[in-house]
């Protein structure tokens, strides 16, 4: 019985541990904003085409609302996406990626 307990506690300790693993990588995160081929980006500009050194999106982590393009997003993951989508004519990260992580690492740490 207590092996069972153990064996238990230590698989959601590990659990819990893997699911903080991979926190973002601010200066991965920098690389991949200022990378025209994102996402696969045909359209030869980057987020930082648009955001030049992050321009405009100081205090975009604190925001539960974004609209673009005539439409509300709900999250950053979102927001993200839908600018790699529609001006760098990419194909959207999964939400949960390692890439994504690291581009809302790198826009967290923009400063106004």
């Amino acid at each position: 019985m207590k092996s069972a307990r153990s064996s238990l506690i230590c698989c959601i300790t590990l659990l819990f541990l893997a699911s903080f693993a991979h926190a973002g990588d601010v200066a991965k995160g920098k690389a991949l904003f200022n990378d025209p081929t994102l996402g696969g980006g045909t359209a030869g500009k980057s987020c930082g085409s648009c955001h030049p050194n992050g321009k405009g999106l100081q205090n975009v982590t604190g925001k539960t609302e974004f609209k673009f393009a005539g439409k509300v997003h709900k999250s950053l993951e979102d927001i993200i996406n839908a600018c790699i989508e529609k001006a760098n004519k990419g194909k959207a990260l999964d939400p949960k990626s390692e890439q994504m992580q690291d581009l809302i690492a790198y826009l967290k740490s923009l400063k106004p």
